[in-house]
């Protein structure tokens, strides 16, 4: 049954993400920052809103997926948020990449106007968006995910419910700290192959398919070799999310040296000017240090 939806943030991977919402034949309410981003949308169709509350005033379903924490609030809790025109009933499914502790108090709050709020975190970057192959990792009520869960498979192919509110940040913390530590071997292992003159694309098709294989050195590493460093994923969000986990690490009392070694690459890779390069644009932090012109 075709559902009034709003989604707002329509990104490198938001504006994917409401387009196969739309091809199912959802009504789409929208709102961006930047109009012009969410042009196509509109051009299929999509209303274009003036607020996140105009979008909720129209619709009982809302998604977000937006920057940093800060802007996860402003657009929920802000007098033009979605909470200020959401009615008893309504459900916010934040996708942002945020804070747990955030997740839970907008919940709190939500739950008290009467409004349920899923934060729902994806892995699988702009390819992941783009082919509805998103892995969705949920936190709020179990009943409300049940719920929702038709909607979330229309954009990606692993949804997995992790508990109550903030589970689902909890869990994209996990998925941050594994990739952040990868992507350390991914750019190291490149730029060895490189230095050893070997043909970078044939050492990832070995590599890539035995016990070394990754995510992140199969579909990156050929972005590495091929120069392309435009961001499926920003190195400046990834950035936010390594902080994101330091502090919830520091409030459970939990040492995380691998990551805060990793973190500095990323943080000289800011202070290089590089952050809004995709991930991978740390193997060009690696490469200076090494001395390595190509």
């Amino acid at each position: 049954m075709s559902k009034k939806i709003g989604w707002i943030g329509t990104g490198v991977m938001g504006a994917p993400m409401a387009g196969h919402l739309q091809a199912a034949g959802h009504e789409l309410f929208i709102y961006n920052r930047s109009p012009a981003k969410a042009q196509a949308l509109v051009d299929a169709g999509a209303i274009l809103c003036h607020s996140p509350r105009a979008v909720a005033e129209n619709t009982e379903i809302i998604f977000l997926i937006v920057g940093y924490p800060e802007d996860v609030e402003a657009t929920i809790l802000d007098e033009n948020g979605i909470l200020g025109g959401s009615n008893n009933g309504s459900v916010i499914i934040d996708m942002t990449t945020s804070e747990p502790f955030l997740a839970k108090r907008i919940h709190g709050i939500a739950k008290n106007k009467g409004v349920d709020v899923l934060d729902a975190p994806v892995s699988g970057g702009d390819i992941g968006a783009r082919n509805a192959t998103l892995a969705i990792m949920v936190g709020g009520e179990r009943e409300v995910f049940d719920q929702i869960k038709p909607l979330l498979e229309i954009l990606g192919q692993n949804i997995a419910y992790m508990g109550l509110a903030g589970a689902g940040q909890h869990t994209k913390m996990s998925n941050q700290i594994l990739i952040a530590s990868t992507m350390i071997g991914v750019v190291e292992a490149l730029l060895y192959a490189f230095k050893a003159g070997l043909n970078r694309e044939e050492v990832i098709a070995v590599i890539g398919s035995g016990a070394a294989g990754s995510w992140s050195i199969n579909n990156l590493g050929p972005r590495i070799v091929n120069e392309d460093y435009a961001p499926g994923f920003f190195i400046k969000h990834f950035v936010k999310d390594m902080g994101i986990a330091l502090t919830e690490a520091k409030r459970m009392n939990l040492s995380l040296p691998g990551l805060s070694l990793v973190n500095q690459f990323y943080q000289a890779a800011m202070a290089q000017g590089l952050e809004d390069m995709g991930t991978q644009g740390l193997y060009r932090v690696i490469q200076r240090l090494s001395g390595i012109e190509k």
